[in-house]
């Protein structure tokens, strides 16, 4: 039974409740962030409180608490749920008025709901499917415009989950205007003639934290980066296609609707880079 965090307070799970009124349920007005464990230390807390930060003054949401409360909360759950390996999942919601409404309440009179727990994931670091790498679809993206926000309208990225599963892969990668997005939880990259390709930061897409550092360890490994748009066709035509998420760090990807990649097994840049990201990572967890 893991003990979790509600307002304030530190509760066994099956005690831990949130009024039917929040806004997060009814109207899916809240945000939220996954921060890994590795060897029972946080990976890139910074960079995911800044995008917490980011996504909550998007929404004009007042943060209601600070980095350093912040940080204590996450490290007292990964100490009394005894997470060596795992992740952090946090939500923020502009939290319970008396009663529904389209219109915001005033955050002086309703505060935020904020609710943290761990999620155990022993192994998470050694997932032995990183050695033989993905298969993933291509489907319509069809979500809101500002993908960019961390928020927990998540319903289509769970069905583009189940639209994999009902075709036998892995995953999907989602397409506008003839062009790749993302992945369903993850940001998309593909590697042609040793240049690593991902899509620009912009609205379209979610500036992912472990993007981030992962295209900053490429740099530093003198790989070369290209940040512009690439289709499906591109991608099943190039040398390697792997993903980048808080919980799957580096992953490739060996197959996309139903065209192998290269020799349809993982490349050489998807492995260095994923060593790399939990070697250097794993230096700076706090």
């Amino acid at each position: 039974m893991r003990t979790v965090y509600v307002n304030g307070d530190y509760l066994s799970e099956d005690e831990a409740k949130v009024s039917i009124f929040d806004r997060g349920f009814l109207m899916a007005d809240g945000v939220y962030e996954v921060t890994s464990v590795l060897d029972g230390k946080l990976i890139d807390f910074d960079g995911h409180a800044v995008r917490l930060q980011r996504s909550l003054d998007e929404l004009d949401m007042k943060n209601p608490i600070s980095k350093e409360d912040l940080l204590e909360v996450h490290r007292e759950l990964v100490r009394v749920n005894e997470i060596n390996e795992g992740m952090i999942y946090l939500q923020i919601t502009r939290g319970a008025p008396s009663d529904r409404d389209f219109a915001f309440p005033d955050p002086e009179t309703v505060p935020c709901t904020v609710v943290l727990f761990t999620q155990n994931k022993p192994g998470l670091a050694a997932n032995p499917v990183a050695q033989k790498g993905i298969k993933v679809i291509s489907i319509e993206d069809i979500r809101w415009g500002r993908r960019d926000i961390k928020t927990v309208q998540l319903l289509y990225p769970s069905m583009g989950k189940m639209m994999a599963k009902a075709a036998g892969v892995d995953d999907a990668w989602m397409v506008k205007e003839g062009y790749v997005t993302e992945g369903t939880s993850n940001n998309a990259y593909i590697v042609k003639g040793g240049k690593i390709i991902t899509r620009p930061k912009t609205n379209d897409i979610l500036h992912g934290i472990t993007r981030a550092a992962v295209l900053r360890f490429a740099e530093e490994a003198q790989m070369t980066v290209e940040e512009r748009n690439f289709t499906i066709e591109e991608a099943q035509d190039a040398d390697e296609a792997f993903i980048t998420s808080a919980s799957a760090f580096v992953m490739p990807v060996v197959e996309i609707d139903g065209a192998q990649i290269g020799d349809g097994k993982p490349g050489s840049v998807a492995p260095r880079l994923r060593e790399i990201y939990l070697e250097e990572s794993r230096k700076v967890a706090i």
